[in-house]
């Protein structure tokens, strides 16, 4: 990560200029269970695909069938997770390799130009992540995350088998949730959300 990039993540969700969680945003994520245990940072181990995507009022069904598709022509890889790396306030595990990741994100945000990663405000874009902690300040992450790497290095290295990926949707007040599941070299699993009839832009 660049100076700049890092420089920018010391921003908040909830700073102006930050990237606060709207009612109705979704994201594009990868589960990673193996991962669940070393996690402090109040949700599910995962690595982010594509946030913010579509605003939950436009995936009616022909967008459901595009991202069916856009999954479906990349195959199923597997994650290696084998180190630690941080940014300010942040601790987190870089995948290896990060190439089908990004792949993802680029196939989504072609198809989508205006899903822009992290609302653009990270030059260059954040670097595929798994965050594991992200609760201490700039005064105290070095060394409250020098001692959280020792405690959880035994627990390294990590290998997930990735096969899916989980469209998901914010409340805007910190909760979010599953909305569909789409199999990588498959397509679609689950029912759909919407159609053309009840589509809201």
């Amino acid at each position: 990560m660049t100076e700049t990039a890092a420089a920018t993540a010391t921003t908040t969700r909830d700073e102006p200029g930050g990237w606060a969680d709207l009612p109705g945003d979704t994201a594009l994520s990868i589960r990673v269970p193996e991962a669940d245990h070393l996690v402090s940072a109040g949700f599910p181990a995962h690595v982010t695909v594509l946030y913010p995507f579509l605003n939950e009022s436009r995936l009616c069904a022909s967008a459901h069938t595009d991202l069916a598709e856009v999954f479906a022509a990349h195959a199923p890889f597997t994650l290696t997770f084998t180190g630690f790396r941080r940014y300010p306030g942040v601790l987190y595990l870089p995948p290896e390799p990060e190439a089908p990741v990004r792949a993802l994100t680029e196939s989504l945000t072609g198809r989508w130009p205006e899903a822009v990663p992290y609302r653009g405000i990270f030059t260059p874009p954040l670097a595929p992540h798994l965050t594991l902690a992200n609760h201490e300040g700039p005064d105290t992450y070095e060394a409250a995350y020098d001692a959280l790497e020792n405690r959880l290095a035994p627990h390294l290295p990590l290998v997930s088998q990735v096969d899916e990926v989980h469209l998901i949707v914010t409340d805007g007040a910190g909760g979010w949730r599953d909305l569909r599941t789409y199999r990588l070299g498959e397509g679609v699993a689950g029912p759909a959300l919407c159609d053309a009839r009840t589509k809201r832009m």
